[in-house]
């Protein structure tokens, strides 16, 4: 049912007291009136986890998780306001019992369920929940799968509906997700009022808004309102009304790198009565080639490159959203334009639809199954899911950031790398039964039976949907991202992503905490941090192995700017205009946990040094250097934008020191969500070996630097390329560093005379506008503060400069 809201109701508030918990042996309580025995109660907060709860009362850790799957966790308050009302249990983790004053009311077994019961309050009433411990149903014996994966543990896990999460060994903390973890609401009866149906829908430049209302009781009128035009619904038969909203030239939903994210106010009049129905956007989507070639959607007709990562809880203990529009804001600074919800996860509150919608972000949305081989067979288990995906369509019908709904993650991948053939990995729930239902309630989504898939094997990178580790687990050459011709990279680029200095948790490779928190694949005898290291190797000549003995600083300073430069030459690769990739999300948005994890940003919601490459990597108005060989560099200039651009390019060629060997420069103007390549030899005019490869004498360039310009002369883009390893060794290169006010606030010119490689930035209490940036020689950037009023304390330095650059310190 879509969320509404009646504005003139004048029913009383009905409302829960304060909560406690108690945690018992499994068992030991059948009921609530076995709890006068139990002493040991302690404060809870509704939404939220029993890990949360116990947390807050000093007896549970993150540091060292204890298990709460093998015990049974008990909630209970009184609830004060007679007469009859709703209880609604947006999500329970995960079997749950419910009682209201001794009497059941309520048995769930799904996490990813919503739950409603009409019940008679007295003038005060007792609500009690138990959440049986897992650990018993996943030790009952059932029938096994047709295979087992390794990432996920225990198999048994295939016939419950729970969040796989803490139970990836290796891949996030073992936290043992128990409890109601979403709101529970007590919401008063009165004459029954549901949006059976609601669709927006952009047909050309015209919006189509359509409800489908039930109603009970003596309707007189019902009117759709949106912006300012109206339209009656019909009663189409008793209790039922219907009606389509016509709007001429509405404004367009656009993902925020293609356009504006219009949203508009809808509401309903009910003889009178303001019903409001949230705000809605119109937008199309379509594909730009069959799915078998290569995942690729078009936006409103506009083909659009989708960049981002995939999504993890803001809140692993608590599961709560209060971080959702913070990350939210750091994922569209970055320029990212879509996110991935895995299946390894959880379905997302209602508010990170409603933020992506008005922050214009794209979201693919897995469904929750993830490796296994599920009993879709099962009368019940089938029962359930299509409750689960009928509920999820339900709240989110009229969400236009929703784009792809997904059949799970790499369920057919497991079975088909475990040598089972098509007809065992191509199951007829996601190939058939999803898109229907699909079809049949939100047909304007794109349907992707699972990821990956679409090619002769599910993990083929050129069809369908890929999870591409080429470049990075695979440690390929970075040529590999061009070789591969990846259609569409649902997962990518996984690191172990050092976090900045000073962050929380473990320090470096001498801290005995330190691998704990580098992510691994079960049996390999390899982890993401040796996939680093690799690369660290490949770019700067140097063995890490050593590095990371004699000078763990330094070894942590390399890998942070590696994982960078990677990052930017793949997407690169894959930006350029005659690529075939149509998207790339990174693994992952957030570390889950301290340390060197997959997200590129930390646990503390911090940035890393990948979140500032990609915020390089995905700006909307770009400039790209790429690598063709014998036909030199190709530059391209990328315009996502609505608006024509009229811009200045420069292509330098010099040594470190600023020594130019060839230099050109043209103005040109950029159509609207349009591309331009051009040729070193074009923009020179001449041959220069611009890419080392015909090497008829000695090189006279140590890098190429193109740059993008604006009609104000302000410098909007930059890119570089390297003949050769970039520059390591210490040396005196003039960087300099210069308070100065900018129109955010504080912000600091930082200058160089020789060429600065990974110019890193570090605050006190503030966070630059960028870091792990290079600047040419003889060039100056203005670098802006997010967080203070006042210019904040801290260092610049360069991977190639002996010199630390102090800033905001007395004296």
């Amino acid at each position: 049912m879509a969320r509404i809201r009646i504005v003139d109701d004048r029913v009383p508030e009905v409302r829960c007291g304060p909560w406690q918990l108690a945690v018992t042996p499994p068992g030991a309580c059948s009921g609530p009136g076995d709890l006068d025995g139990v002493t040991d109660w302690i404060s809870a907060t509704v939404p939220g986890t029993a890990a949360a709860a116990l947390r807050a009362a000093g007896r549970w850790s993150e540091a060292a998780p204890e298990p709460i799957h093998d015990r049974d966790v008990w909630y209970r308050s009184r609830i004060a306001g007679p007469g009859p009302v709703r209880l609604r249990f947006e999500g329970l983790a995960t079997l749950a019992e419910i009682w209201l004053d001794g009497v059941p009311i309520l048995c769930a077994c799904s996490m990813f369920e919503v739950h409603a019961v009409e019940v008679e309050l007295g003038a005060a009433s007792d609500l009690a929940l138990c959440f049986r411990g897992l650990k018993g149903e996943l030790d009952h014996p059932a029938k096994r799968g047709r295979w087992r994966p390794r990432m996920i543990t225990p198999g048994s896990l295939r016939h419950l509906r729970t969040s796989v999460l803490g139970f990836m060994p290796g891949w996030c903390p073992e936290i043992d997700l128990v409890g109601p973890f979403r709101p529970l609401t007590i919401e008063p009866i009165r004459p029954r009022l549901e949006v059976a149906g609601m669709r927006a829908v952009l047909d050309g430049d015209i919006g189509r808004l359509t409800v489908r209302l039930r109603i009970d009781g003596k309707t007189d009128s019902a009117i759709l309102r949106c912006g300012d035009r109206e339209a009656s619904l019909a009663e189409v038969e008793p209790g039922l009304f219907a009606g389509e909203l016509v709007l001429p030239g509405i404004a367009p939903w656009w993902p925020h790198t293609h356009g504006i994210p219009n949203l508009h106010p809808a509401e309903l009049r009910i003889d009178g009565t303001r019903v409001d129905l949230g705000r809605v956007g119109f937008r199309a989507l379509s594909l730009t080639r069959p799915f078998e070639d290569g995942l690729s959607l078009a936006v409103n007709g506009v083909p659009v490159f989708c960049r981002g990562a995939n999504w993890t809880p803001p809140d692993l203990v608590g599961l709560g959203s209060e971080g959702t529009r913070g990350l939210l804001s750091l994922v569209r600074e970055a320029g990212m334009n879509m996110l991935r919800v895995p299946g390894t996860t959880l379905y997302p509150a209602s508010d990170f639809y409603d933020l992506c919608d008005e922050l214009g972000i794209l979201v693919w949305q897995d469904l929750m199954l993830a490796n296994f081989d599920y009993p879709h067979d099962d009368p019940a288990f089938a029962a359930g899911l299509d409750r689960e995906l009928t509920g999820f369509l339900d709240r989110t019908q009229t969400a236009p950031s929703l784009c792809v709904l997904c059949g799970g993650s790499e369920v057919w991948q497991q079975a088909a790398m475990l040598g089972a053939p098509r007809a065992v990995w191509a199951d007829a729930f996601c190939a058939t039964i999803l898109p229907a239902r699909v079809a049949a309630m939100r047909p304007d989504l794109i349907v992707v039976p699972n990821s990956p898939s679409g090619g002769d094997l599910p993990f083929s990178p050129r069809g369908g949907c890929t999870h591409y580790f080429g470049v990075g687990a695979y440690r390929r050459p970075l040529e590999d991202a061009r070789r591969a011709e990846v259609g569409f990279a649902s997962e990518c680029l996984a690191f172990a992503n050092p976090p900045d200095p000073g962050t929380p948790g473990p320090t470096g490779p001498a801290d005995p905490l330190w691998p704990a928190g580098i992510p691994r694949d079960r049996g390999a005898d390899w982890d993401f941090e040796t996939v680093r290291d690799h690369y660290v190797g490949q770019l700067y000549g140097v063995d890490p192995a050593v590095l990371r003995a004699d000078d763990p600083d330094r070894y942590l300073e390399l890998g942070r700017a590696a994982v960078g430069e990677v990052m930017e030459a793949t997407f690169a690769e894959w930006r350029r205009p005659r690529s075939p990739t149509a998207g790339g999300l990174v693994l992952f948005l957030r570390d889950l946990g301290p340390g060197a994890g997959w997200g590129v940003i930390d646990w503390t919601m911090r940035p890393k040094s990948a979140w500032y490459a990609l915020k390089r990597a995905f700006r909307p108005v770009q400039v790209l250097l790429t690598d063709e060989g014998l036909d030199g560099l190709h530059v391209h200039v990328l315009n996502d934008t609505a608006a024509a651009q009229t811009l200045t390019l420069t292509l330098a060629l010099s040594d470190c020191g600023g020594r130019v060997a060839a230099r050109a420069e043209r103005d040109l103007v950029a159509g609207p969500r349009a591309a331009i390549t051009l040729s070193s030899g074009a923009l020179l005019g001449r041959f220069f070996d611009t890419t080392d490869t015909y090497r008829f004498g000695p090189r006279v360039h140590d890098l190429a630097h193109a740059q993008l310009s604006d009609a104000d002369g302000r410098v909007i883009a930059e890119s570089f390329y390297f003949p050769g390893l970039r520059p390591l060794d210490r040396e005196v290169i003039g960087l300099r560093a210069e308070p100065v006010a900018t129109e955010d606030g504080p912000g600091l010119r930082i200058s160089t005379e020789r060429f600065a490689c990974s110019v890193q930035v570090q605050a006190v209490g503030a966070r630059p506008a960028d870091s792990g940036f290079h600047l040419a020689p003889g060039t100056s950037r203005i670098i802006a503060f997010a967080g203070p009023a006042q210019p904040p304390r801290g260092s610049v330095r360069a991977i190639n400069s002996s010199e630390i650059v102090e800033f905001g310190h007395d004296g």
